[in-house]
């Protein structure tokens, strides 16, 4: 992460705003790993700002769940038991469905289109990695984070986009995106997206269910089976 520049009294929110991005970002690409422990002051120095913007953005980080404070253990990246990753799964999967099914119902011709050629981006991607990464970008780069905002429904997106999204994306970023499902994913991707060009919100939501459970399972398996890649329990 770069320095930035030490802002004047009116600007430390917006330096707060930027510094939250980048630590949001740092922590769900893995640059601060799972329970590592993270040093305010060394943090300010290193970013080359005061510690007001970054209490701010520290803050900001806590209410996304992506860090903890403990008592004589000070702020660290959060680090999710086995069985709760395993739960957001499950939550998805009931939330994202019925955010499928709405976009079915309210996603406009535009965006149906513009989601098309996400996904031929997508392709193009992982066919370059030879179908064994499927790596999406944050935000509107991400299949699932357009389907929810597609939705309309804004309680559902506050849920799933400003709640679970970057908890369960820091995970995905960990061991969820090289797998032998690369072109399975894809495919249930496109299935889901063609439901949803066709207006039919049931077998949307069906799709999207079938295909972020087949995700969980797959992470059940690596779970059961690659002790390298479970998330670590100890405090």
């Amino acid at each position: 992460m770069d320095a930035i520049a030490e802002p004047l009294p009116e600007e430390a929110s917006t330096i707060a705003d930027r510094v939250f991005g980048q630590l949001r970002q740092a922590i769900v690409e893995g640059e601060f790993a799972p329970g590592s422990k993270i040093s305010e002051p060394e943090l300010a120095a290193r970013l080359g700002i005061s510690r007001g913007p970054l209490r701010e953005a520290m803050r900001r980080l806590e209410s996304t769940n992506l860090v903890e404070r403990r008592p004589n253990l000070g702020a660290r990246v959060i680090t999710l038991s086995s069985e709760q990753l395993l739960e957001i799964y499950l939550i998805r999967e009931a939330l994202e469905g019925l955010a499928a099914r709405l976009a079915a119902e309210r996603m406009s011709a535009a965006g149906i289109a513009d989601l098309k050629g996400l996904l031929a981006q997508h392709r193009a991607e992982i066919a370059r990695e030879s179908w064994q990464a499927y790596f999406q970008k944050e935000g509107d780069l991400d299949f699932h984070y357009r389907i929810v905002q597609g939705s309309g429904n804004q309680r559902l997106i506050g849920i799933l986009c400003d709640d679970l999204y970057h908890l369960a994306r820091m995970y995905r970023c960990k061991f969820g995106m090289v797998s032998d499902r690369a072109r399975d994913a894809l495919k249930e991707h496109e299935l889901i997206l063609d439901a949803i060009a066709e207006r039919d919100g049931e077998l949307a939501e069906l799709m999207m269910r079938r295909h972020i459970r087949a995700s969980r399972r797959n992470v059940e398996r690596r779970l059961a089976t690659d002790t390298t890649t479970q998330p670590r329990t100890d405090p």
